[in-house]
């Protein structure tokens, strides 16, 4: 008997290629991308799709039937746009929500077992409590916006197709592979002025997910997809959340073997000098942004309770416990963790 059909969207992005990495010996994993890339592992089989087109989509899934039927066990979709330095919502939608629609409405006419959703911990309003599933959705950039748009059109298409929303928090990996973190550690190894300035209360902090973890879950979603509800939404992200004053002190430790203190500055002061910085001709434009200061503490703290309830999964990893490997892969070579952390 052959294996199940899974169906990756992204599936040769950060998170798209580990899930393929991982499910290839037990699933036969088709991924969805834009270009027939090179570098696609030698687990899946990959279509050029580009979600943005109703005539791409539907000559995937045209080859999809003729290829592996009717029948597919899971979608996993991943495919979404992302950018911190763009705040408008017109790429978000045409590509996340409308995207998503198409996949939807191409998928009516197969069986599918199951289909997965890649959301966002940010559709919540920021807390100094324990956010939970039910806890308010108040997106408050693009971003989140697109993921909280896309929950809802999923739940108005999906027809008899089960669904599972994962909210998700930052994701990183060993060689950190986290834009937050890695600016972060990057102004504290260069000793910059604004490695001692924080726009806003350092003692609020960011859930995070290491890479690995992210990949279980997902993996425990398809494997439990007979006896999960027809609609699921689950949090995924690390018990403990970090301020961002415990991961100043934490980095700084680590790299030069003391703590530095951390000043808070008030927003008005902040994203003053962020529009200075961010136009200062003949020089790369910084990481952060003036509309980026508004949400610099909000505060993410996740109550992963059902997720450990439906999927039997909890973290694993910490991102306290692998920052002395994030610092170690800095230290060894940083030219090259510059290079794959997309710093200059």
């Amino acid at each position: 008997m052959g294996k199940d059909v899974v169906i990756v969207t992204g599936s040769c992005g950060r998170i798209g290629s580990r899930v393929v990495q991982n499910l290839g010996d037990q699933y036969r994993i088709i991924g969805f991308e834009l270009l027939k890339a090179f570098y696609a592992s030698t687990n899946e089989e990959l279509v050029p799709v580009d979600l943005g087109s109703d005539e791409s989509v539907h000559q995937a899934f045209t080859h999809i039937r003729n290829f592996y039927g009717n029948k597919i066990a899971s979608v996993i979709h991943l495919a979404a746009y992302y950018s911190f330095s763009d705040p408008a919502y017109s790429n978000y939608e045409r590509i996340t929500v409308k995207g998503t629609e198409r996949l939807l409405k191409s998928l009516a006419n197969f069986e599918v077992g199951q289909f997965i959703f890649s959301s966002t911990m940010l559709v919540h309003a920021p807390s100094l409590k324990p956010i939970h599933e039910e806890s308010p959705v108040v997106p408050k950039w693009a971003y989140p916006r697109s993921k909280v748009a896309t929950e809802q059109l999923i739940q108005e298409l999906r027809g008899k197709i089960p669904a599972v929303i994962l909210r998700i928090a930052g994701i990183y990996d060993d060689e950190c592979h986290s834009i937050p973190i890695a600016h972060q550690i990057e102004r504290i190894y260069e000793k910059r002025l604004e490695a001692r300035l924080f726009a806003g209360n350092i003692n609020h902090g960011a859930s995070f997910l290491h890479m690995e973890d992210l990949v279980s879950a997902i993996l425990a979603c398809i494997q439990k997809r007979d006896l999960l509800p027809p609609h699921l939404t689950l949090l995924l992200g690390e018990p403990h959340t970090l301020s961002y004053d415990e991961l100043q002190r934490e980095i700084s430790r680590l790299l030069f073997g003391k703590e530095i203190k951390t000043f808070s500055i008030p927003k008005g002061f902040a994203k003053m000098g962020s529009f200075i910085e961010n136009h200062i001709p003949f020089i790369r434009p910084p990481f952060i942004k003036p509309w980026m200061i508004n949400f610099a503490d909000d505060n993410y703290l996740l109550d992963i309770s059902r997720a450990h309830h439906y999927l039997g999964w909890e973290p694993k990893r910490s991102i306290k416990s692998t920052l002395p490997r994030m610092i170690e892969s800095l230290k060894k070579d940083p030219q090259r963790w510059y290079k794959i952390n997309g710093l200059h």
